[in-house]
């Protein structure tokens, strides 16, 4: 059902009074934050020494359920009625709020063949090259026609999936640059989204998948980082148009990146604040919404982000929601550092917190099927120290794949170096989801009369003669040998592929993995424009790949026998 607004707000009201007594305070940038008297104030920072400075007489702060000790960042007397007891079932809602070329190829084909100043390769560009009005009315129609309610009500009635991770824009909640007037509109859409979870018994973990000026220079932070044109280097022999990306990554979120030395040279305490005042807006919008299961303050924050910096981040946004919706979940990616030794005793004390790992075998070498169970179930002891030393783990992002072949995975038009590792299965790239009778996406169909079209990245991933890379089948082994993978191609022969038994198999040893001693997880995604069954649950679901229904079945709860007693 439809929640109405004044019932909304009557929830939120209530979830406020029934926290401790709460002031408003206007900080430094003009926007209000809430905050409770004795609170040490938010990003209190000495501009000379780059340290966070704390009062030592109000260190200590009671919330409903627990004491929070602002200069160790841990809690004490936990009285909390509802510890984190969840054992989450997920999928991600990905390329939705924040675009993803791979994920919805389609609203991107458009820029292929265009030059420089003309492409664009993630949700920063796209609004940059279009403007904020083409731009706006090409994502609402994305919005419409993306995720739907039959979405939603398809996945709860799996059986299978009882939470969505929905990854939304920074931008839509404190707009600036060119997301200003392109993504109006964006949080109505999140607004249905949570009711037609709620409708259908679904919880939503919010996670804010963006930053400004990027947390880890990938599309998906909304804007890529380390990117130059290098068309002027490529004149001869065909006058191509060529950037680079991955030779040169950054991130500069948490501030200015020495690439020489590998580390940053100064905090960017304007963007932090940005983002802190993203999470109360999100926390004041959506506080008294029954669907919301918590937040997940920051997606993915490369291995290279200042640890003391981003654990104190965490923290103040921890009591930024917890002054507001005290019984949401709160989960913290672990900045690609899934290392107990940085993360135990974080928050210790703290309730309702957990740690966010995202684990993919991708990215992996090619190697034996099973090499990849052995890797799949081999997951549980890394978790299992893990909740010992930190606490709950979910795994928020995981796929079938063990290859790196999904068209533009890393990037538009581009590549790793070195990737992928294997040759690719190709097929028709298909209509596009955008598309219907009073509809028609520019760039829409892909033209099958042309070869891969530029602009060229550092690698080549990208519609050739109207055919799209997906991924690889497996082949049926031979003998007793294990390396076959090694020789067989991209597609397998007809009577020779194998590839549903493999992917079932890996997926109920995964599924073992991350639900049998961890918290749960989210499989990331929903769904994909191309059909990549390895990277879509809904695809993977009607392969028989993933089980519908109880995931504590026999087959799941002893999947990784095998490998648990050593015999792979």
């Amino acid at each position: 059902m439809m929640i109405p607004l004044s019932t909304r707000l009557i929830l939120g009201l209530l979830s406020l009074i029934a926290t401790n007594h709460v002031d408003v305070v206007s900080s430094s940038s003009g926007i209000d934050i809430d905050k409770e008297e004795g609170d040490a104030t938010y990003l209190q920072q000495e501009s000379d020494t780059n340290n966070w400075q704390f009062d030592s007489d109000t260190d200590s702060t009671q919330y409903k359920h627990f004491v929070a000790h602002n200069e160790t960042m841990t809690c004490s007397v936990d009285e909390h009625a509802t510890p984190f007891n969840n054992q989450i079932r997920g999928v991600n809602l990905g390329g939705w709020m924040v675009l993803e070329p791979w994920i919805t190829p389609s609203i991107f084909y458009q820029f292929l063949g265009k030059g420089e100043g003309e492409v664009a390769i993630d949700t920063h560009s796209f609004c940059e090259v279009l403007g904020p009005e083409e731009g706006n009315r090409q994502l609402r129609n994305h919005w419409d026609t993306w995720v739907t309610e039959e979405d939603i009500r398809k996945l709860a009635e799996s059986g299978a999936v009882n939470s969505l991770r929905l990854p939304v824009g920074d931008f839509m909640y404190e707009p600036y640059g060119p997301y200003v007037g392109c993504t109006n509109g964006a949080r109505d859409y999140v607004e249905s989204l949570l009711d037609w979870a709620h409708e259908y018994g679904l919880s939503v973990l919010i996670d804010i998948h963006t930053a400004k000026d990027s947390q880890n220079g990938f599309d998906n932070s909304g804007k890529t980082l380390g990117f130059e044109w290098t068309s002027t280097l490529n004149v001869y022999p065909r006058n191509l148009v060529t950037f680079q990306h991955w030779p040169i990554r950054t991130a500069e979120w948490m501030g200015k990146f020495d690439r020489h030395n590998a580390t940053y040279s100064s905090i960017n305490y304007d963007n932090i604040k940005h983002s802190l005042r993203v999470i109360q807006r999100i926390v004041n919008e959506y506080s008294g919404h029954p669907a919301v299961l918590g937040l997940e303050p920051c997606n993915e924050p490369w291995e290279k982000t200042p640890i003391k910096h981003l654990k104190r981040f965490y923290w103040e946004g921890y009591l930024v929601v917890k002054k507001k919706a005290p019984y949401w979940k709160y989960i913290i990616h672990d900045s690609f550092r899934f290392d107990p030794n940085i993360w135990g005793g974080f928050m210790a004390g703290c309730p309702d917190r957990a740690l966010d790992t995202h684990i993919y075998q991708a990215w992996l070498d090619p190697a034996s099927r099973a090499s990849f169970y052995t890797d799949a179930c081999h997951q549980k002891k890394n978790i299992a120290a893990m909740e010992q030393a930190f606490g709950p783990v979910i795994v928020g992002e995981w796929s079938l794949a063990t290859d790196n072949c999904a068209m533009w995975l890393n990037g538009f038009n581009d590549n790793l170096p070195g990737f992928p590792r294997l040759p690719c299965k190709y097929v028709p790239c298909g209509e596009s989801y955008l598309n219907s009778h009073d509809y028609q996406q520019p760039g829409t169909p892909i033209d099958p009369s042309k070869p891969i079209q530029g602009p060229y990245g550092t690698g080549m991933s990208g519609p050739v003669w109207g055919l799209c890379p997906v991924g690889r089948d497996w082949v049926k082994e031979t003998g007793d040998s294990s390396a076959d993978f090694i020789h067989t191609p991209a597609e397998a022969p007809e009577r020779r592929d194998d590839s549903d038994a493999v992917m079932s198999n890996l997926a109920l040893k995964k599924i073992n993995a991350f639900s049998g001693i961890g918290h749960g997880f989210y499989f990331w995604n929903f769904k994909t424009d191309l059909n990549e069954p390895h990277w879509s649950y809904t695809a993977a679901l009607a392969r028989g790949w993933i089980p519908s229904g109880n995931l504590k079945s026999d087959a799941v709860l002893n999947a990784c026998q095998k490998e648990d007693d050593g015999l792979y």
